[in-house]
Parts: C-alpha cells; structure tokens; sequence
C-alpha cells in the first residue's frame, strides 16, 4: 500500500491509498476517514459506497461527514466505484452510466468485463481484509452505506451477508436494477442475459426472501430528476411492507440527486448507525 494523501480534518486523519488489487486486477484507490478515537484503539466502520462517475474523492470532498465521523468515533472508508487503469474495458460508446466508474457493485461473468470487474468481491472481501491488517478499525461493528448506485450496492450486500453489518442506509438508490433502464443496461452486460441472475443483486428481489431485518434508513429527494425512471422508492417500501422489514423510507420535500442533497442528511445517517454500532 502507498499513502498518496493525509489531511486533518476535525482532529482526525483523512487519508487515500494506492494498492494493488488482486480480485480487480489493476491499481485501486481507497479513501479512509480515521477519527480522532482511532489513536486510543479500534473504532467502528462505516463503508460508503459512491454512485455512477464518482471515484473514492467525491464522498470525502463533499459530503461533509469528517464532521460528525469525529463526534461520534466512527471511521469511514470509501472505495473507488470501479476497476481503473490500462487495460481495464470501458463502455464501448464511451457512456457514463457503464464500465469505468460504474462497477454497480456486482462480479462481472461476461467477457471482456469478468477478468476485471469485479466489485462485489473487492467491497466484501478483499478490501475488509486489507484495512483489518493496516488499520485499528473493529470489523465487529460494520455498518455500510451508499448513494444511487452506491444505495443499491450497499442494500444488496448487507441483504446478502447477513450477521456482517449492524446497520444499512442509502441516499437515492437504485432499489430495483431489475425494473430500471440503468440496472438492465449493467447487469445485462456484466452478467448476461438470464435476468433469474440479476435477482440476486436487486434489493427489492433480496428483500422479499429476507435472512436478516438489519436496521435500515433511505433517504430520497422527491424533486430527484431520476426518481421516476432509475430509482423507485416505492417499490422497495412494498416489499419492506410485505414482508415487516424494518425500513425507514424519507421522502425529502425540495431536494435532489446530488451531493448536496446526502451534506443536508449525512449526520443524521451517521447518527442512525452510531446508535447500532
């Protein structure tokens, strides 16, 4: 690993890494947030998951979390949202919501993208592994959290891995990749055309055969110009409904897609999962 970024931020350390990912194939950057309890032994995690275009400096340049990370002593770790560097494929058209910067979290069984995109297993299991070597966070008191196709990414791996998070929250999701113009483009690709395999990374889909009723809180701007189209909210408060997950879905009156939208709420879910971590 190469530390290639240090800053102080309200008496805790925000650094980015550089290191060589062997589930990706490539070179990866990561973002982590250490508090200032980091110094005194192992403090809770929580892991952000970015959205379509973003890489792991979007979250910590803009969200404001650094803030009420160091109140409450919990460390935040941001991924990059894809494999990177020469070599790696790219949409073939050169779009934004496929291919580099648009992993959607999931592990790639088409060519060319299986031999680099591979997401899921890089946010579950080979970037946990490097931080619990390198760094005093508890992998005991996980919890994960994400925005549009990072939502739906954190959704679908806390409903996939029960007893691994204490808490699951989102801004904006992609609740059904299924039923969605964006969901059907990237898993079509990634996975192929046996939409029975998509399921398995759709959060409504998981929920509805639910392990474990992990706390859960969604925030969603009701002025959100992809709300209709790519995220509908709605249909994974049905299945909550149906099936007595405990979801608390926010409708928020006036507000939007973007980063500010997750800076007005981003205490507030870092309370939500203080309080179960």
């Amino acid at each position: 690993m190469e530390k290639i970024g240090e800053n102080i931020c309200f008496g805790g350390r925000q650094l980015r890494y550089c290191h060589a990912s062997d589930v990706l194939g490539c070179e990866m950057n990561f973002s982590i947030y250490l508090p200032p309890q980091a110094e005194q032994g192992k403090v809770p995690v929580l892991y952000w998951l970015s959205g379509l275009t973003c890489t792991d400096e979007n979250f910590v340049t803009k969200a404001g979390a650094q803030r009420y990370a160091a109140e409450h002593g919990i460390a935040i770790v941001a991924p990059d949202t894809s494999p990177r560097g020469e070599g790696v494929p790219d949409d073939p058209e050169a779009a934004w919501d496929f291919g580099l910067g648009a992993g959607f979290y999931v592990n790639a069984t088409q060519s060319p993208w299986s031999q680099h995109y591979r997401m899921y297993d890089y946010v579950v299991t080979e970037l946990p592994a490097l931080l619990k070597a390198q760094f005093p966070v508890d992998e005991a008191r996980m919890a994960i959290s994400g925005h549009s196709m990072g939502g739906h990414g954190a959704l679908t791996i806390a409903l996939k891995n029960p007893g691994r998070f204490k808490s699951v929250s989102a801004f904006s999701p992609i609740c059904s990749p299924l039923r969605c113009p964006w969901g059907e483009k990237a898993l079509g690709m990634y996975l192929g055309d046996d939409r029975a395999t998509w399921a398995e990374h759709d959060s409504c889909a998981l929920m509805a055969h639910v392990e474990e009723k992990l706390p859960a809180l969604v925030d969603q701007g009701d002025a959100d110009n992809f709300l209709q189209e790519q995220l509908k909210p709605e249909l994974l408060q049905e299945v909550a409904n149906s099936v007595g997950y405990p979801l608390e879905l926010r409708m928020q009156p006036g507000y939007d897609h973007s980063y500010f939208f997750i800076a007005s709420f981003i205490g507030e879910h870092i309370a939500f999962h203080a309080s179960h971590l």
